[in-house]
This record gives C-alpha cells, structure tokens and sequence, in this order.
C-alpha cells in the first residue's frame, strides 16, 4: 500500500505514535508518505520507502491567522495525486481530519478515491474537542471518516458519551519497540547519578498542569525525609535513600524547580530536559511515576514498562488498561498524594516485589503493545476501510 500519514511532528504521544507507525510500515514494505509543517522529532532520516511533504503556510494581509487547515489539505490533494496515495491515515481530530475529509471530497470530484482513516489519541476528544466552537466539526470528521480508531476502549466510550457519532470506533492501542525499549546495563551512568545506591525514581512529561508533575516531586520529598537506606546501610534510619529524576519541559518545570527549593532537595532532584534516547535513563530507574490528571493510553509509562520499571499512575482514563495494580505496579486515586508516596515507598523498599513487578512490566509490554503484534491491526484495518471504499465504489458504478 502506499499510506499517507499526518500528525502534529512534537514530543506529544500523538506523534510518536504516528511516527512509529510509519517507519514500521515501511519496514513491512509498504510505501509512506508524511504530511506535516516539520519534519517529525522520530523521523530521522527518510529511505526509500519513507518520505516527507512539508506544508507551507503563506502570508496575505487579508488572513489575521494563517489557514493551516486549508493549506494542509491542498498539500494532501496534492500529495494523493502524484505519489498516487491508496488511503491517507491522520492522527488528532482537529485539524487533520476535517482537512483530510475535504481534500477527499476534492479529489472524488476530480474521480479520484482517497479513503480517510483517523485515529482518536485523547486530547482531541477531551479537551480541544469539547469546546463548543470546534465541537461540530470533531464530529463531522469522525462520522464522515472511512475508518477510525481510537488507542484505547475509554477513549472509545468517551467518544461516543460526549459526541454525537454513529460511525464504528477500532480500539487499537498504542505500540512500542520491544527492542528498542529494552533495559540495557547503564551501570556508570547509575553510579554517577545515585553514588551510594540510592534508588531511582523517574518521572517523564510534556510538563503540563495535566500531568501533574509536582505530586511526584511532593511524593519524593516524604519518601526522602522518611530515609530509604536499607538495613545495613551506614546511613539506615537517616533521610535520603532516593533520587528523582525529571524528564522533559513544559510550563510547569518552573513550579516543580519551585518546590524542590521549597522543600530544599535540589541537590537530590535532577531536572534533565527534553532526552532522546530516553530508554537509557528508564534502564537505570527502579521505579517510574505518572500521577496524570488525564491520560488516554499512557504511552511513557509503555516505554518504561518495555525497560523493565514498575509502575505507579492514577487509576484514570486509559492507565488501568496498561498498567495492572499489583502486577506491573499500582494504581492510585487521583489527587491522593498519601497513596502514590505509599505506593512508591512498598516498591522501593521491597527489592523482591520490584523484581517481580519489573519482570511483569517487561513481559506485559512484551506480550500485548509490541509493535509487531500491533501494526498487523492496522494493517487489517487500511484493508476493511479499502475493500469498502471499492464495494461502494462499484455499487456506484451499478446504478
């Protein structure tokens, strides 16, 4: 097949995931196209079966905001008649969809088929979608796709209980490398961030007020103060005994450096920015927190999973499908930092039980997200969405 992909080219989840996909498709033999205003973050390099479109967005007096969506679908257009797209795939509602339904509806005039499939990542129905001025149209786009799918069942149930939609939703969650996501011994890089042992917490997000990153500094800070040496340790009953270590930027790293320095334990929190590859500090972390306020899938808790890391997140949105209380790690109410501190300390202070979760997270990830049992359901999915577009085709044809 020859696939056009669009997606927002960030760190978001969203865009990974669309990433990902493409290069896996690629390296299955089919031919994948990029549609997007960069280049993106995971896209590496193009091959001979990768490639990229970039949309340019021209500037008129007449325009206060230039209409990326308009120029996104002429750039579809465009790209579904010279590279001769079989079906284009767009990830995010707004705007991919609505643009990649018009720019079928431009190219069926011209009799030309492209079949739209969307996939439903969270923000795009919980968030930007619920606002009433871009309602109408999330739900145009959903119901007029030829396909669409969603990276979790709640994200599904959620769809349907706060739009409008009729068209059928595929749960198809999101995937990850295996090989790729692997814990590999990084035991210099340990030793120079936790010198005396000190276990490792690792927390990893975009930094926004959603994710909630000042719990997991809060969470440490009590932890710390309650001293995690183990027994025979010469600083045993003292505090510290942990290190935290925080991943990624956002609005919110300002206010989490702000209780570091609150609770004066900058010297035991380490801040590290945007990190790629980020597999090499989850190789090195016994313990990964996500006290998320809305999480549709939880793709970074995924990736820590993969690098053999229990668990702990809020038991919201998509999480519980992914990480199993008691197995891979625990779930915790949200909001409740006396439950995420008590979740974390049973993990850290008990090594047989963070063996046993860490030996379940891998073989979690193993088993049911790896990429090659998941892109085969994508695969099926492009198949239904084509042999029905071609079924209606030739009804059209009949009449």
């Amino acid at each position: 097949m020859t696939i056009g992909i669009t997606c927002y080219p960030t760190f978001g989840g969203s865009g990974v995931v669309a990433t990902e996909l493409g290069k896996a498709l690629a390296a299955r033999g089919h031919t994948v196209h990029f549609i997007a205003y960069a280049l993106p973050l995971r896209l590496e390099h193009v091959t001979e079966r990768l490639f990229f479109h970039e949309v340019r967005v021209g500037t008129y007096p007449l325009f206060e905001y230039p209409p990326y969506a308009l120029a996104l679908t002429s750039k579809m257009v465009d790209v579904a008649r010279h590279e001769k797209l079989d079906l284009i795939h767009v990830h995010y509602a707004i705007p991919h969809a609505t643009s990649a339904v018009l720019a079928r509806d431009i190219l069926a005039a011209r009799g030309l088929r492209l079949p739209v499939v969307t996939t439903l990542h969270g923000t795009d129905i919980t968030l930007v979608g619920k606002d009433a001025s871009f309602k109408p149209v999330v739900e145009h786009a959903i119901d007029t796709s030829d396909g669409v799918t969603a990276v979790s069942d709640w994200l599904r149930r959620e769809t349907y209980a706060e739009f409008d939609v009729a068209n059928d939703i595929d749960v198809i969650p999101n995937f990850i490398d295996t090989e790729r996501f692997r814990r590999t011994p990084k035991d210099h890089f340990r030793r120079a961030i936790a010198p005396d042992g000190e276990k490792l917490m690792v927390h990893v997000s975009n930094f926004r007020r959603v994710k909630r990153a000042e719990d997991v500094v809060r969470a440490f800070a009590r932890l710390h103060a309650d001293g995690l040496w183990p027994e025979g340790h010469p600083m045993h009953g003292q505090p510290g005994g942990v290190k935290l270590l925080m991943v990624g930027d956002g609005p919110d790293r300002a206010a989490c450096e702000a209780v570091c320095r609150e609770v004066g334990l900058c010297h035991d929190v380490r801040f590290l920015g945007k990190q790629e590859p980020v597999e090499e500090i989850l190789s090195i972390a016994d313990l990964f927190v996500m006290p998320s306020g809305s999480e549709t899938f939880g793709l970074a808790a995924l990736e820590a999973m993969a690098c053999g890391v229990p668990v702990v997140s809020t038991d919201i949105g998509g999480l519980p499908e992914l990480n199993v209380h008691g197995e891979t790690g625990f779930l915790c109410p949200l909001g409740d930092l006396d439950a995420l501190t008590d979740a974390c300390r049973r993990i850290l202070t008990d090594d047989a039980l963070q063996a046993r979760m860490a030996e379940a997270a891998r073989a979690r990830a193993v088993g049911e997200f790896r990429l090659d049992r998941i892109v085969p359901r994508y695969e099926a999915h492009y198949e239904r969405v084509l042999a029905a577009a071609a079924d209606a085709e030739q009804r059209v044809a009949r009449v």
